[in-house]
């Protein structure tokens, strides 16, 4: 590495240390570099271990000028440099870094192994049997802190040869501590799917230098485990073999047939021999998708087995309405009443309908029904008797106001631990009478498997879903499989109630719904605008928008911009720079942070982009910017931002501002189990590939009470009448009708076309 800039120096004091990241800031003086520096006492930061005094370290990165402290040295990765004569040997030894080793007994090591003693200890622990005078404790604890002690610095500095820095090479380390090098030097592909962050191609091409050959063993079956992994991010939750040998070939081989059918077999048998997947018939599983599906099916079978208490008349339930009615002052329609009468009867429903349909009045009548008609035979405390849940934040408080109960996200509900457990679970089950699960198209596979093992066979469940909007960002399609099972009772709201006279937002999402594209005009109504634009002018044309809104009052919170990709000219980034100046423009008064190539400041609008229950925020949640601090005001001694999620105010450091990013245009599938008071929805023909029907039906329906599209008339028609790019492979219907049935039915599984496919991590 010495082609690199280094700085070779002695520890003056620790500045900074954050163990669980072994994040660490160090005063040094510099003894040697090749650096041009001003000072020869030095800032060193970076991702390792406390540095101990007397001990030299060369340091390799670049050295930056931070605005406000001078130079400081951002360390890619570095290594201890060893002791080089008796003395200095003998005072590491007796140092603090080993415990029981006092001068003597380091005298005795370095005279009896010499100036290479570190090493051979490392190489053949039972070298220290040479030495007279160690005990069997003692001689145990050396070898295990000399391991603490280089073996970090050993493993980071062969990583570095490959462009792994020390954040990645903490992680991997922390893993396999003293296994890592002999590990990445038999198989590098066994980081693949166990670290996050490494990646198959880097994993490819550290095995190329190593020389492990394009055919070997080992790069066919990670080849194959990242297909499997590639294609449940594109929501599948299996691929077929012969899909799998095309798809793995063309990975490994570029295109050329190169994995032979026999040898493809052999790796299969492996890996399923291995449990890193399942085989079932001609489908190839990774384990927790095919255990979440059958997971899913003999879950619902055991809350459905136990019966439902049917201890009313119709006429109590008239009753019961009747007086709702009278209370509220309106009267449900004969749809409504159904699924009320029908949810009281079943112990696990379906409860779907587009918007203004009345899915949220007719969850206000179950729960009032619910408490009024079994109070008198349930003995839970009344906090208990009801749980409100939904995916996300936004969803959850959405259900809470609609009605006056608490929600929560499902993650939250369950006691989400942050590395993929819950508190709650089959052994430890959640307690109360009813559940009910709100913008259910958004759950996956593993978080509903997660959720019906935690409710107790005696609740009862309801869901709450429009299978017309966009699926769940991860793999399957829970709410359309239970629906198209025929096993799960299902209440279905056609009727349109929430609509005035002058609303066209509703009939617009009802034609997109029902096929009726070509039956639509776009004419401007009361609440709905459509603004024919070339693609060059369109960002122009949303900014006018947005800035007639804010001159009529409304404020950043009314107004949501939704695109369905992040780059291009009219792309959610370039949106949320643009529209960064209009909503929050720089000013004297408001501190900014650059992140990249992103500008924060205070009172710019932010959305969460990653589950941290630490922190008790969750993918999708939005907030605001209240506080900028720079290092000198921050117990952290860093640069942090602190975001107000509507009155939980969060810290963030630097290291933590790629879970954020700006929010005044965000993407259709971050805005699902949302609201806005306005959508204002750019549609160009840059986006076209990404333009279909459930995405387009997805953003109308975020809209309350205006929508204003902008952009292409026919690209937007030509997306409406595309459907077909959101099918996934699943076996969940399957295995609900072979669980209700117990006989072996048909295979209905999808099978895709051999076409390019549009997946939601294309729009994410």
């Amino acid at each position: 590495m010495s082609d690199r800039g280094f700085v070779k120096a002695k520890l003056n004091h620790m500045i900074f240390h954050k163990e669980e990241e072994q994040f660490s800031i160090a005063s040094v003086s510099v003894v040697e570099t090749n650096e041009e520096l001003d000072e020869e006492e030095l800032v060193v930061k970076g991702h390792f271990p406390p540095l101990t005094y007397g001990n030299e370290y060369i340091f390799y990165g670049t050295l930056q000028t931070h605005p406000k402290f001078g130079e400081q040295y951002h360390v890619f990765t570095y290594e201890k440099e060893m002791p080089k004569t008796e003395d200095s040997l003998v005072k590491y030894f007796s140092s603090d870094l080993f415990y029981g080793i006092g001068q003597k007994s380091a005298k005795k090591i370095v005279d009896t192994l010499g100036l290479n003693a570190v090493d051979q200890i490392l190489k053949d622990e039972t070298i220290l049997n040479k030495v007279p005078g160690l005990n069997e404790e003692t001689k145990k604890r050396l070898v295990a802190d000399l391991r603490v002690n280089q073996g970090f610095e050993q493993v980071a500095l062969e990583l570095a040869r490959y462009g792994i820095g020390l954040q990645l090479a903490q992680k991997i380390y922390n893993a396999y501590q003293e296994k890592t090098l002999p590990l990445l030097n038999e198989n590098p592909y066994a980081f693949v799917f166990t670290i996050e962050g490494f990646g198959f191609q880097r994993a490819d091409e550290m095995a190329q230098e190593m020389g492990i050959g394009k055919e070997h063993p080992t790069r066919i079956e990670a080849g194959i485990l990242h297909v499997l992994e590639q294609e449940s991010m594109n929501g599948h939750v299996y691929i077929d073999q012969n899909n799998l040998l095309i798809k793995a070939n063309k990975l490994l081989f570029q295109r050329k047939i190169q994995i032979s059918e026999e040898q493809f077999k052999e790796r299969i048998k492996y890996l399923e021999e291995e449990e890193l997947i399942v085989v079932e018939d001609d489908r190839i599983y990774l384990p927790h998708l095919y255990y979440s599906e059958e997971g899913i099916a003999s879950q619902i079978k055991r809350i459905m087995d136990v019966e439902e208490d049917e201890d009313f008349e119709e006429s109590e339930l008239l009753k019961v309405i009747g007086e709702l009615e009278e209370t509220e002052g309106f009267a449900y329609g004969e749809e409504q009443y159904e699924a009320i009468k029908k949810a009281m009867r079943e112990k696990v429903m379906l409860l779907t309908g587009g918007p203004g349909t009345g899915k949220t009045t007719v969850v206000k009548g179950i729960i009032s029904c619910y408490d009024e008609l079994f109070q008198s035979h349930k003995k839970v405390s009344q906090d208990r008797r009801f749980i409100l849940t939904a995916p996300t934040g936004r969803a959850a408080k959405r259900l809470s106001e609609a009605t006056g109960l608490k929600a929560k996200t499902i993650h939250s509900l369950l006691g989400w631990s942050g590395d993929d457990t819950f508190e709650y679970n089959q052994g430890n089950q959640l307690e109360g009478d009813l559940i009910i699960v709100d913008e259910f198209s958004m759950v996956d596979v593993w978080l509903a498997n997660s959720l019906f093992k935690a409710i107790p066979s005696n609740m009862k469940v309801i869901l709450v879903g429009d299978e017309d909007q966009l699926p769940s960002v991860g793999p399957g399609q829970v709410l359309s499989d239970l629906l198209a099972s025929n096993h799960i009772p299902v209440s279905h709201l056609s009727e349109i109630y929430r609509q005035k006279e002058d609303s066209y937002i509703i009939q617009l999402a009802h034609h997109i719904k029902n096929n009726n594209v070509e039956n639509m005009s776009l004419n401007k109504s009361g609440d709905f605008n459509f603004i024919p634009s070339q693609d060059h002018h369109t960002l122009n044309v949303v900014e006018q928008i947005v800035q007639r809104a804010l001159n009529k009052g409304y404020t950043m919170k009314d107004i949501q911009v939704l695109a369905p990709m992040y780059k291009t000219e009219v792309g959610i980034h370039q949106l949320n720079r643009t529209l960064q100046t209009i909503f929050n423009p720089k000013s004297d008064q408001k501190r900014e942070i650059q992140h990249f190539d992103t500008t924060f400041r205070t009172g710019d609008k932010v959305i969460q982009l990653v589950n941290q229950p630490e922190k008790k925020v969750y993918n999708g949640d939005i907030g605001e910017v209240i506080a900028i601090k720079k290092p000198s005001e921050s117990e952290a001694k860093k640069d942090e931002m602190i975001i107000d999620f509507e009155g939980l105010q969060v810290s963030y450091t630097k290291q933590d501002f790629n879970q954020i990013m700006l929010a005044y245009a965000i993407s259709i599938h971050k805005s699902q189990g949302s609201e806005f008071p306005i959508v204002v929805l750019p549609v160009v023909k840059a986006f076209k590939r990404m333009l279909v029907k459930k995405l387009l039906y997805t953003a109308i329906t975020r809209s309350k009470t205006s929508l204003i599209i902008c952009g292409d008339f026919d690209a937007f028609i030509d997306g409406l009448k595309k459907d077909y790019t959101y099918e996934r492979k699943t076996t969940l219907v399957n295995r609900l009708q072979h669980m209700f049935t117990l006989v072996t039915t048909t295979d209905s599984e999808n099978q895709l076309e051999e076409k390019e496919e549009i997946t939601p991590y294309d729009f994410m």
